[in-house]
C-alpha cells in the first residue's frame, strides 16, 4: 500500500474518533441539523475504517508469523499463516482503493429520462418508442417505478418526444450512462425493398433535484405559457388550456408538460424537468472541466456522441464506449441491460482507481 493512501486512512481512522466524542456531546446533540450531519459523515466513514483495521490486523498476523519461521517445528504452519495474510492485505488493499473512490452525491437520486427522435423520421420515433419500452422493462426489473411526464407521439405510433420520472433506490447510478446517442440499423416498417435504414435517438438521464434551494430558478427569469392539450394527429385531449410551457430566458431551456388534466400538476411538472435540466447543464460544465485534465470514457453524457448501436439484422447490440458486443438484442430490447450497464459501471470505477493512482 502506498504512503500517501496509507497516511489518508490515518486521518480518516483519527476523525472516525473524533465524530464517535462529538455525536456524544450535549451541544451537537441540540442541534438537530449538525447531528445530523456528523451522524451522515460518522456512518460514510464507519466502513472504511473498519476495512483498515481488518487490514492492520493482517499486517499484524503476517509479522507474528514471520517470527516463527526460525522454528523448524513452527515452519510450515508459520508458512501457511504468511500466505493467508497476504492473500488477505490483497483484498482488503484493493476493497480499500475502492472505498476511497469518490462519491457522486446523486447516485441514490430519482431521475428524469428523456428520449427525443433524431434523425430518421417515422423509423427515429418508433426507435425511440422501443427505447422508451427498453428502460421501462429494465425499471420493473429492479422494482423501481415509472411515471410518464410528458410525450409527443408521432403518427406511426412513436413518439417524438417522452419524458419519464423514475423512482427507485440506486437508479441514477445505474442509469447515468445511458445518455447519448442511441443508433438503430434495420429494415423500417415503411420501407418496401427491404433496405436497412440506420436512425438514431437521443436520451438524456437527469437526478433529479430537491424540492428546495438546490437549483435557484428566478421566477422572473421564466416565460410560462398555456396551451390546449392536444395528442396525435392534433386531436383536443380536454378543452381547457391544461397543458403548460415553461422557456427559461437565461438558458433557452423550454420544457412541455400536458399528460396531465390538471394545469397546477403540469406546471410542477415542468418546473421539475426544469429544475433538473438545468442542474444537467452544470453538471456536464463540471465534467468538462475534469475531462480537461482526464478524460472520462464512460462518464461525459455528451449528447451528441454516439453511444450505442442496436443492430436488428445481425441481433447484437454493441457499446462503442467499452467496446462490448452482445448477440442477445431481442432480450436487451425486452429490458435485459444490466449486462451493460454493469459493465459501463465497472469501467468507470477502473478509470476512477486509475485515477487515483495515479493522483497518490
Amino acid at each position: 500500500m502506498k504512503p500517501s493512501i496509507r497516511e489518508k486512512l490515518e486521518r480518516l481512522a483519527h476523525r472516525l474518533a473524533e465524530l464517535d466524542g462529538l455525536l456524544g456531546a450535549e451541544d451537537v446533540v441540540s442541534d438537530m441539523e449538525r447531528y445530523r450531519r456528523l451522524n451522515r459523515e460518522h456512518a460514510e466513514l464507519a466502513p472504511v475504517v473498519s476495512l483498515w483495521r481488518d487490514f492492520l490486523h493482517a499486517e499484524e498476523a503476517g509479522r507474528s508469523a514471520q517470527e516463527l519461521l526460525a522454528d523448524p517445528e513452527m515452519r510450515d504452519l508459520a508458512e501457511e499463516e504468511i500466505e493467508n495474510a497476504k492473500q488477505t492485505l490483497e483484498r482488503l488493499d484493493e476493497e480499500l482503493q475502492r472505498a476511497l473512490l469518490p462519491r457522486d452525491p446523486n447516485d441514490e437520486r430519482n431521475l428524469f429520462l428523456e428520449i427525443r427522435a433524431g434523425t430518421g423520421g417515422d423509423e427515429a420515433a418508433l426507435f425511440a418508442g422501443d427505447l422508451l419500452r427498453m428502460y421501462t422493462r429494465y425499471a420493473e426489473r429492479q422494482a423501481w417505478r415509472v411515471e410518464l411526464v410528458s410525450s409527443s407521439e408521432s403518427d406511426l405510433g412513436g413518439y417524438k418526444e417522452v419524458i419519464l420520472r423514475i423512482l427507485g433506490n440506486g437508479a441514477y447510478s445505474k442509469l447515468k450512462f445511458e445518455s447519448g446517442g442511441h443508433r438503430v440499423q434495420r429494415v423500417p416498417v415503411t420501407e418496401t425493398q427491404g433496405r436497412i435504414h440506420t436512425s438514431a435517438c437521443t436520451v438524456a438521464v437527469m437526478p433529479e433535484t430537491d424540492e428546495v434551494g438546490e437549483v435557484e430558478i428566478n421566477p422572473a427569469e421564466l416565460r410560462i405559457d398555456t396551451f390546449r392539450a392536444s395528442g396525435a394527429g392534433g386531436q383536443h385531449i380536454n378543452k381547457t388550456d391544461s397543458a403548460v410551457r415553461i422557456t427559461h430566458l437565461p438558458t433557452g431551456i423550454v420544457v412541455e408538460c400536458q399528460d396531465d388534466r390538471s394545469q397546477h400538476r403540469n406546471k410542477a411538472q415542468a418546473l421539475a424537468v426544469l429544475s433538473a435540466r438545468i442542474k444537467d447543464v452544470q453538471l456536464r460544465e463540471q465534467q468538462a472541466k475534469t475531462a480537461a485534465t482526464r478524460k472520462s470514457l464512460v462518464g461525459s453524457g455528451d449528447r451528441s456522441e454516439r453511444i450505442r448501436t442496436y443492430n436488428f439484422p445481425q441481433g447484437r447490440i454493441t457499446d462503442h464506449r467499452i467496446n462490448v458486443t452482445l448477440y442477445k438484442l431481442d432480450a436487451a430490447m425486452d429490458g435485459d441491460i444490466g449486462e451493460l450497464i454493469e459493465a459501463l459501471r465497472a469501467e468507470h470505477q477502473a478509470e476512477q482507481l486509475a485515477a487515483l493512482t495515479e493522483s497518490e
